[in-house]
């Protein structure tokens, strides 16, 4: 159990520090690079990495090019309804963002802030209504701490421009109700895909990034086809863009790791903590002033982890389905 344990406190460490190095290095590319390329395209070249580093480990763990070509064609080419399973979370991801987008094209960015940390509960509560599992009163409390921790970290007071943005309050709440929705039920569809079956986690991995490729070309043909078209896929692409780019790859592997031996909850701990690490680093690297509201919102986070993490019945493995009904595992928190 301790080893367990520590294993999971491992993990969780390295996706917090890997989270937080990967968002202090996309700041530096946004805004000390002079070239700025297409994000659509480092999406989408991610999404690529991602799927041969997961080739990779599993021919690492098959042992022989006979047996990882075998576990390919049973699981992921002779498998179209695995394939069709793992897509739903790849669709349902890039419709979040996309809803992200017009939320924020909608909303003061601080309204949006706010507004958007509610995918923390959000993911609880898909966690309770589809995993079959129960939180405590004392998990709950600290789920919307972390979320008001979150909030704070990450507020910028609204600054007055001169030019006026038409803005659709009601489109940018309804787009920011689904971007959340859609956050926390994409992040358990997938531990529940992990958890519900012995299939290897780099095969799952596979299945999910061969549709998230398709979705993100997509993407790219979308948003800047006819700009792409014109300069070229890498265009921009610097040293840096590429370290950027491998901090994702490595960051979106470590993800589904973190969520297979811990939980959605745990990793929205992680990138909570993240967070406040990247925007430490940010005061020494760009100069960046610390706030008070800062200051309460790590305060806050680090004791909404501390709470958490007191012993509790573990969460972390799918619960069988239970007499009690989802509403009355509810009722009971």
């Amino acid at each position: 159990e301790n080893v367990s344990l520590l294993f999971k406190l491992y993990c969780l460490t390295v996706m917090t520090l890997v989270a937080a190095t990967y968002t202090v290095a996309l700041r530096y590319t946004r805004t000390v690079e002079t070239e700025l390329y297409f994000s659509t395209t480092a999406v989408c070249i991610t999404e690529v990495i991602k799927l041969f580093l997961s080739v990779g480990i599993l021919a690492k763990e098959t042992g022989s090019l006979a047996r990882l070509i075998t576990s390919l064609k049973e699981n992921v080419f002779g498998s179209p309804t695995e394939l069709l399973k793992l897509s739903v979370p790849s669709l349902v991801y890039a419709l979040q963002n996309n809803m992200a987008f017009v939320a924020l094209s909608n909303l003061d960015a601080a309204v949006y802030q706010v507004t958007y940390q509610l995918k923390i509960p959000c993911t609880a509560l898909c966690t309770v209504l589809m995993l079959n599992r129960t939180l405590s009163k004392l998990q709950w409390f600290s789920v919307f701490m972390l979320c008001g921790g979150v909030t704070l970290v990450q507020w910028k007071p609204a600054q007055a421009t001169k030019v006026q943005v038409e803005q659709n309050p009601w489109l940018g709440f309804g787009a920011i109700a689904v971007a959340v929705l859609c956050s926390g039920f994409a992040g358990v569809y997938f531990e529940k895909v992990l958890k519900s079956s012995d299939t290897s986690l780099w095969v799952r991995n596979i299945q999910m990034y061969l549709s998230g490729i398709v979705v993100t070309l997509f993407g790219v043909y979308m948003s800047d086809g006819a700009q792409v078209l014109e300069k070229g896929f890498f265009y921009g692409y610097t040293h840096y863009v590429w370290f950027v780019i491998f901090l994702a790859s490595v960051g979106g592997l470590y993800t589904s790791v973190v969520v297979k031996y811990t939980d959605n909850i745990m990793k929205g701990f992680s990138a909570a903590a993240a967070i406040v690490l990247s925007t430490v680093a940010s005061v020494i690297l760009f100069g960046l002033q610390i706030t008070v509201t800062f200051s309460l919102g790590a305060i806050l986070v680090c004791i909404s982890i501390y709470l958490y993490g007191l012993p509790r019945q573990d969460t972390t493995k799918i619960q069988p389905a239970e007499t009690k009904s989802s509403k009355e595992r509810l009722a009971t928190v």
